[in-house]
């Protein structure tokens, strides 16, 4: 695809409060692409949402200082930041096992394809301290590929069984291979609800819902307990 490429949101953080600021630019101001000033620039091959997570500290300080600092890592590694949604604080599962997570959502392009991004966000993680030594337990930070466009991976039916896998068995079960869209998408409200700031028309390439449609099927106490940072 030709033409432009246009940021609709920077990245920054407020230190002396340690939350994160999402700032949006004025009037659609253009990215430079990593050529030359005077070039036209060409707009990556691939297209990608993903989900950003977390909810312990890191050497870069709290949780939304982490997430920010791991925009800007991808940032420095070429990959262009399209959109960023607002941070918002979701409550640790089960109620009182640990911090409240901060969780966003960003849209990304990049001429890497899903395996090296998916391998990008894993090395982005192990920077900030991420350990992988417990299915869904407290982290650093949590890099989630959600989808790269309409890309079903690694066929349709193999999604659709990870996506119908019972909840006790999605606690113990882990895919051996990448898996897109995320299967788990359409049930987390901290991932839909951050999604919708900067994919709302979004569609799932097998269920055919959108991220808004999604969203409002998801119980209402659910959608309430993720909550905006101010």
């Amino acid at each position: 695809m030709g033409g432009y490429a246009y940021k609709e949101w920077s990245v920054g953080v407020k230190y002396a409060t340690g939350k994160a600021e999402i700032r949006p630019l004025s009037h659609k101001s253009q990215v430079h692409m990593g050529l030359s000033k005077d070039s036209c620039e060409i707009m990556p091959n691939h297209h990608y949402l993903i989900a950003l997570g977390g909810n312990l500290p890191s050497d870069q300080g709290t949780p939304a200082h982490t997430l920010a600092a791991a925009l800007s890592d991808l940032e420095a590694a070429g990959v262009i930041l399209l959109a960023v949604s607002r941070f918002f604080d979701t409550p640790c599962f089960p109620a009182g096992a640990g911090p409240d997570y901060v969780n966003a959502a960003a849209r990304l392009a990049s001429d890497l394809d899903p395996s090296q991004m998916l391998a990008l966000l894993h090395r982005i993680e192990a920077r900030h301290g991420r350990k992988r030594t417990q299915r869904w337990g407290m982290r650093t930070l949590d890099l989630d590929l959600l989808a790269a466009g309409d890309l079903v991976r690694p066929d349709a039916a193999t999604q659709a069984l990870w996506r119908s896998l019972p909840p006790d068995r999605q606690v113990e079960a882990v895919p051996d291979r990448l898996i897109l869209p995320h299967p788990r998408l359409q049930d987390r409200a901290f991932v839909l609800i951050p999604l919708a700031d900067i994919a709302p028309d979004w569609v799932h390439p097998l269920t055919g819902q959108s991220v808004a449609q999604m969203c409002a099927a998801l119980p209402a106490a659910a959608r309430a307990e993720v909550r905006p940072q101010e």
